[in-house]
């Protein structure tokens, strides 16, 4: 800096084509022809100014807390879940986009990303369990969901559904649940948690929709015409961006066993009505605690 502030003020001092006179009230040793007061303050400051140190950039420590190896290894088995359900992520993407001569690479894929939620749901129990969770695990959780259930999900539907709606219309129907998985993923992230309710239908459940839809159509047919299961798909990706209350499954658990009867019973006599059924009293369970809690909050006021 001081070479070059030095330099600077050389180039400055050689007289080019006519100078002003000099100021004699400027206190200086030598003087500087052409230059007034404040043109000379701004050289001298650039001169003697010291060079500024850049911080230094620390290391944030993927593992806070204590780093024994006892915490490293249920660490790297937490992210190896999570890593885990990734890569079959990308599996399903894989199959769905080279086929196989059977024909069945949609239920395969599917297969894969049944696969993908379960590892998703161990690697944050695994998590609490052991006492590892980190920022850094949340953002790979997050990454791992949306290369599963983002992407990989909506690109087996895709392959599933190719041929029996027009193909614009299914890319967009897709490319719907690509987009708001992503916006659902980034509002998860940097939004208060509830612990009863989720703000809309998280990522994970609706790409157990779309699995499972996937499955039944591959292996048992359809009852729903293509152009239903296409306004299904757009449905589960406008409901992953609203803010309708969802209860967590959890809280859907602690029900009375005698509610869990009906349904089972539906699955065994007509297991693609009953599954879509089902689908269609979660999604409208959303509005329906919605209006609840509206209606209690006006009582309340």
């Amino acid at each position: 800096m001081r070479a070059g502030g030095s330099f600077a003020r050389q180039m400055l001092l050689v007289p080019v084509g006519r100078l002003r006179k000099a100021d004699p009230s400027v206190a200086t040793s030598t003087a500087l022809p052409g230059l007034d007061p404040v043109e000379l303050r701004s050289i001298e400051q650039a001169a003697t100014a010291e060079p500024v140190e850049q911080p230094t950039p620390t290391t944030i420590p993927l593992l806070p807390g204590e780093r024994t190896l006892d915490r490293r290894i249920k660490f790297a088995l937490v992210q190896a879940c999570t890593l885990s359900s990734l890569l079959l992520g990308m599996t399903a993407i894989f199959l769905a986009v080279i086929g196989r001569p059977d024909g069945r690479a949609p239920m395969y894929g599917a297969l894969c990303l049944l696969a993908c939620i379960t590892f998703d749901g161990l690697d944050g129990a695994l998590a609490r369990k052991f006492g590892v969770a980190s920022p850094f695990g949340v953002q790979m959780d997050s990454l791992g969901d949306m290369t599963s259930f983002g992407i990989a999900a909506p690109v087996v539907v895709f392959a599933t559904l190719q041929g029996s709606v027009p193909t614009p219309v299914l890319i967009a129907a897709c490319a719907m649940v690509a987009c708001c998985a992503a916006i659902r993923l980034a509002r998860f992230n940097v939004s208060p948690k509830d612990g009863r309710f989720f703000c809309g239908v998280p990522t994970t459940m609706a790409a157990t929709v779309l699995a499972v839809t996937v499955l039944l159509k591959t292996t048992m047919g359809s009852a729903l015409p293509a152009e239903a299961l296409v306004f299904g798909v757009v449905l589960l990706a406008v409901a992953m961006v609203s803010s309708f209350p969802y209860a967590k499954l959890a809280k859907v658990v602690k029900l009375p066993p005698t509610l869990f009867l009906l349904p089972l019973v539906g699955l065994v006599w007509n297991t693609q009505v009953t599954f879509g059924l089902l689908v269609l009293v979660y999604l409208l369970s959303g509005p329906v605690i919605w209006a609840r809690q509206r209606r209690a909050t006006a009582r309340i006021a």
